[in-house]
């Protein structure tokens, strides 16, 4: 029985840990042949001898244009096409709003807004009529979470990409759409205070937080023809977290 990527080839920032990693492994298991990037090459080397097959990893940051470059590259050689593009890599840290400061309000948006933006707009030649985009988004776009004000912005961001998208790329079939997780149980959540995150469970129906592999999942339905008649949308898997 094959496989609901059979055949196909995606590219997942940010595919070195947490959702990234986990939607990479699901990938290869449905089928695909899937390239992953990530800043920090130990945890790349990691990742691709956890993936076991039909990987390849290539170092870089995503808001260095010089490092998409060399990654759209390193696709073109070695595959020729992309079928699927999850801009995956992004992040923020807790910071009152009075604390931010012009340095942390630019790395914040360059990572999750221009290095989201650049990623897909540098795949786009090499994407196959009919192909998936898939952004990660975040309920902190749409519900407040304190002293997570510039990365949540930056999130909302995505939703604008999204739409404008979805019409931009119509005629080609391209379908666009953002996976918006809550709370996940990935590395950099560990580092959040404790007070924070008991809190933030407090307000999930289900009760707890997320799990890598169930956004795989939701990743997966994005980037296959079961959601063949999806684009332009915001998935939620948060929980219920953002539904209430």
């Amino acid at each position: 029985m094959s496989g609901k990527l059979e055949g196909k080839v995606a590219v997942i920032t940010g595919g070195n840990s947490g959702i990234g990693l986990a939607t990479a492994q699901r990938f290869v298991n449905e089928g695909a042949y899937v390239f992953i990037t990530g800043r920090r090459q130990a945890e790349l080397d990691k990742a691709t001898a956890l993936i076991g097959r039909n990987v390849t990893a290539v170092q870089g940051d995503v808001t260095s244009i010089s490092d998409l470059d060399t990654l759209y590259d390193t696709i073109r050689r070695e595959k020729g096409h992309l079928d699927v593009v999850f801009a995956n890599a992004g992040g923020g840290g807790f910071e009152p709003f009075e604390a931010v400061t012009p340095e942390s309000f630019d790395a914040t948006f360059n990572l999750n807004v221009r290095g989201t933006f650049f990623a897909i707009q540098k795949a786009l030649p090499l994407l196959n009529d009919g192909a998936s985009i898939i952004m990660t988004g975040s309920i902190a776009a749409v519900k407040v979470v304190p002293y997570l004000s510039t990365y949540g912005a930056a999130k909302a961001a995505l939703r604008s990409f999204a739409r404008s998208l979805t019409v931009e790329l119509k005629d080609r079939g391209i379908r666009t759409n953002l996976l918006s997780p809550g709370p996940v149980e990935t590395p950099p959540m560990a580092g959040f205070p404790k007070e924070a995150l008991a809190a933030l469970v407090a307000t999930i129906p289900i009760g707890r937080m997320g799990a890598s592999e169930e956004l795989a999942a939701a990743a997966l339905f994005l980037a296959s023809s079961e959601s063949s008649f999806i684009t332009g949308i915001e998935l939620f898997a948060d929980g219920g977290a953002a539904q209430i």
